[in-house]
C-alpha cells in the first residue's frame, strides 16, 4: 500500500504567484488536480488547476522546463484523455506535481516563462479526465443503505451480507458526463402502488445521490486479483459523483437483479481528479467497526489501510430552483456530512472488485455509493431527506420538493480539511434537470 507521503508541496506556508490561487476554496497550490480541458477551436488536452487558471500541460512539455519522470507524465497527459498518464503510476505523477508546484510557487524564477501557459478557467470547457471503459457503483455508505433499505424492506433494511462484502453493481460508462451536462428527465416503466398494471412515461421521483468517484490508475491482468495491501497503488485519485436515480423505476425493476434503467441514464462527475498525492495530509484512520460487527475476511483486511484509509472530507449538497435563480436567491443546502460515514475503504472496494480475477483497467471509475450520515441534515439523497416523499423540503421561495422538478439545479461540493494543512476541494459538480423528450 502507498504510504501517504507529505512533502514540500503540502506545506501550508507555500504560496503561489498565480492571481487568485492563495486562499482559493478548491484549487490552492497545495491541490494541483488533473483534468482535460479545451478552448474554442482547440483540441482537448491535459491540464492542472491552480486558482482560477489551468496550466496547459501540452505547452509545458514544449517549454524545456521539465525532465525525467515529470516530462514523461506531462507528455502522456497532453492527449485528449489522461489514461496514458494515469497508467504510468504514482512515481511520474508525484514528480510532475513537485515540479509544477515549484514552478508556480511564489518567487519562482520561471514565472515569466510559465505565465503564458496559464489558461483562464472561464475560457475553458472541461471534459471527462479519462476514457471510462467500465463503471461500477458500490454501496459503502452504511447509513444510506439502512435508510433506503427501511423504505424498500421495512422488516429487513440491512441485508446480512452488507457487513461482510462491499456490495456493488456494474453501471453504464457511456452515460458518464462532466459537471454542467444537463440531465434530460428520463422516461421509464413504473407501477403506482394502487395500480394493477405498469405504465410508461417521464419519471416522477427523480433523485440525486451524493458519492465519491474513484479513478483507476493501473489495472490488473485477467485472473490476477489485486491484493488489499496493493490496492491503493492502483488508484489515481478521487472526484465527486452524482448517480442520478429514478426512484419510481427503481422500486419496480430492482428485484431480482438490482439497478438497471433507474440508474444508467446519467452519472455526473466533477472534472478534476484530486490525486492521491494531494490527499496525503487528509488521510486518517478508518473509524472502528461497531462492537459485534464481523471481521472482514483476510483478503479485505490490511492494517495499513485501516490506519489511513479514511479521509478528512466534508461533503455538501445544494439545490437551486429556476425561480430561486431568477430571483438571485442563494442555493439551499440540503445536507452536509463527513465522508467517514463510508463503511468500506477505497482499497477494500478495489480489492473486492478484482478478487475474482476481474480485469480492471486504467480509467475505470468506481462510485462509492451514496454517503449519508445518521442525523437529519446529513443524508445524501432526497429519498432519505423527504422520507420517500412524505416530508417535503421547503425552498426559500415557498416552493416545496419531494423529488427533483424540471429546472432544478443540483450541486455537490466537497472539501478536505484537517489541522495543519491548507483546505482543498474538488470544484463544482452540478447539473440542471431538463424536461423529458417525449
Amino acid at each position: 500500500m502507498i504510504t501517504a507521503v507529505i512533502d514540500e508541496t503540502h506545506a501550508p506556508d507555500r504560496t503561489s504567484w498565480v492571481p487568485g490561487a492563495d486562499g482559493h476554496a478548491d484549487f490552492p497550490i497545495q491541490n494541483l488536480p488533473l483534468g482535460v480541458f479545451s478552448r474554442e477551436g482547440e483540441s482537448p488536452r491535459g491540464g492542472i488547476a491552480i486558482g482560477n487558471s489551468i496550466v496547459d500541460l501540452a505547452a509545458l512539455t514544449r517549454s524545456g522546463l521539465l525532465e525525467g519522470e515529470a516530462m514523461a507524465a506531462a507528455s502522456a497527459a497532453s492527449a485528449p484523455a489522461l489514461n496514458a498518464m494515469l497508467a504510468l503510476g504514482a512515481g511520474p505523477r508525484r514528480a510532475l506535481r513537485r515540479r509544477v508546484s515549484a514552478l508556480l510557487s511564489a518567487g519562482a524564477h520561471e514565472r515569466e516563462s510559465i505565465a503564458p501557459m496559464l489558461v483562464p478557467a472561464s475560457e475553458a470547457a472541461m471534459h471527462l479526465p479519462a476514457h471510462v471503459g467500465d463503471y461500477t457503483d458500490f454501496y459503502v455508505g452504511i447509513h444510506h443503505a439502512t435508510n433506503i433499505g427501511s423504505i424498500f424492506r421495512p422488516d429487513n433494511p440491512l441485508l446480512p451480507n452488507y457487513k461482510h462484502v462491499p456490495i456493488g453493481y456494474h453501471g453504464r460508462a457511456s452515460t458518464i458526463r462532466p459537471s454542467g451536462a444537463p440531465l434530460i428527465r428520463p422516461q421509464g416503466q413504473t407501477r403506482a402502488p394502487d395500480a394493477a398494471a405498469p405504465s410508461f412515461g417521464p419519471v416522477r421521483r427523480l433523485d440525486y445521490e451524493l458519492e465519491l468517484g474513484v479513478w483507476l490508475a493501473r489495472g490488473n491482468d485477467l485472473g490476477a486479483p489485486i491484493p488489499i495491501a496493493e490496492a491503493s497503488d492502483h488508484v489515481a485519485g478521487l472526484t465527486l459523483l452524482n448517480d442520478w436515480s429514478a426512484r419510481d423505476v427503481q422500486a419496480w425493476e430492482y428485484q431480482p437483479l438490482g439497478p438497471f434503467l433507474a440508474k444508467n441514464f446519467l452519472t455526473t462527475v466533477s472534472p478534476w481528479i484530486v490525486t492521491m498525492e494531494a490527499l496525503a495530509p487528509f488521510r486518517r484512520a478508518q473509524p472502528p467497526r461497531p462492537e459485534g460487527d464481523p471481521q472482514p475476511l483476510p483478503y479485505l483486511w490490511d492494517e495499513a489501510d485501516q490506519r489511513e484509509g479514511a479521509l478528512s472530507l466534508e461533503l455538501e449538497v445544494f439545490l437551486s430552483s429556476a425561480a430561486m435563480r431568477e430571483k438571485h436567491i442563494a442555493p439551499l443546502r440540503l445536507s452536509r456530512g463527513p465522508a467517514s460515514n463510508m463503511y468500506w475503504t477505497v482499497a477494500q472496494m478495489v480489492a473486492h472488485h478484482a478478487s475474482n480475477g476481474c480485469q480492471m483497467q486504467t480509467g475505470d471509475l468506481l462510485g462509492s455509493g451514496t454517503i449519508s450520515g445518521p442525523q437529519d441534515g446529513s443524508q445524501g439523497s432526497l429519498m432519505e431527506i423527504t422520507r420517500s416523499g412524505k416530508q417535503p423540503v421547503t425552498l426559500p421561495t415557498g416552493e416545496t420538493r419531494t423529488f427533483l422538478e424540471d429546472g432544478d439545479e443540483l450541486m455537490l461540493a466537497g472539501h478536505f480539511r484537517t489541522e495543519g494543512a491548507v483546505s482543498i476541494g474538488f470544484g463544482e459538480c452540478r447539473g440542471v434537470v431538463m424536461p423529458a423528450r417525449i
